[in-house]
């Protein structure tokens, strides 16, 4: 609706994890050096952790770009899993077809592949986003996975992603022996003002925009001070901000049209949550 009027070849603000967009802060860069050292050091477990809409997935993503071709890896997603699921999950994404189903099979098949793999000189990266959702048991699983190794290095490096209740959930007696195998960790800090600056500039410029939105200081102290430096809530805000821009038939955002945008947005939310609140 708006692209023509301030001068963009697409939406710049897209919540969707497009590579195209992607933007590493000085903490995403950290984060990233911390997850490709664990691997290439043979580290076993990796610990990543960020509050909601930091971009661990988008990071994920990034990460799995960034392996060289001795390096294979499957991506879990949905955390929500059984025990049985994950591993077929995991053996499918490494292409194996076992004979059978039942976790023993799949467990045997995985050894014997990473065994495979690891004569051939290949490093072998299994990665879980949205890892707080994982049952006790399934971690636990997971930790059994970091013993199959060779005598010099481990055969698998599993790299954990997901929110603050992940190193909540590590910490309980229970998964004291998976703590104590972490050998990296790095938790994932929100965009300071300066990023939120470069981080709009950015998408704009990859948005082809042609200069013609301009986007005031206020503007951009008003996005973090709505957003706290949050990226998901940043795409957010600024979608809302754009449309504003063309409804009002203005070209500067600034900080008026940013506040509006965003009561405009949390007033949508409230109205949701009330909504269901009401339907149960």
């Amino acid at each position: 609706m708006y692209l023509d009027f301030l001068g963009l070849r697409e939406k710049p603000f897209s919540v969707t994890a497009d590579p195209a967009f992607l933007y590493l802060s000085k903490r995403h860069r950290e984060a990233l050096s911390h997850m490709v050292y664990g691997i290439r050091e043979r580290k076993g477990f990796i610990e990543i952790t960020g509050e909601i809409g930091t971009g661990k997935t988008t990071l994920c993503k990034a990460l799995l770009r960034q392996l060289d071709a001795n390096t294979k890896s499957a991506l879990v997603l949905h955390s929500g899993l059984s025990e049985l699921q994950l591993l077929q999950t995991i053996v499918q994404d490494f292409g194996l077809n076992p004979l059978r189903s039942n976790r023993l099979s799949l467990f045997n098949e995985l050894n014997h592949f990473l065994l495979e793999e690891a004569q051939t000189g290949h490093n072998i990266v299994l990665v879980i986003d949205e890892a707080q959702n994982l049952s006790l048991r399934v971690l636990e699983q997971i930790r059994m996975l970091s013993n199959l190794e060779t005598d010099k290095e481990k055969l698998i490096q599993i790299v954990l992603v997901g929110q603050p209740q992940l190193r909540d959930k590590l910490q309980l007696p229970a998964m004291q022996q998976l703590q104590q195998r972490i050998g990296v960790r790095y938790h994932i800090q929100p965009l300071d003002i300066d990023e939120v600056r470069t981080y709009i500039e950015h998408r704009l410029r990859v948005a082809g925009s042609d200069g013609s939105l301009g986007w005031s200081e206020d503007g951009i102290d008003e996005v973090y001070q709505c957003t706290r430096g949050i990226p998901r809530l940043i795409n957010l805000v600024c979608d809302r901000t754009l449309l504003a821009c063309y409804v009002l038939r203005v070209k500067l955002a600034d900080h008026t049209v940013v506040r509006r945008s965003y009561e405009e947005l949390m007033g949508e939310a409230v109205a949701e949550e009330q909504e269901v609140g009401g339907a149960r």
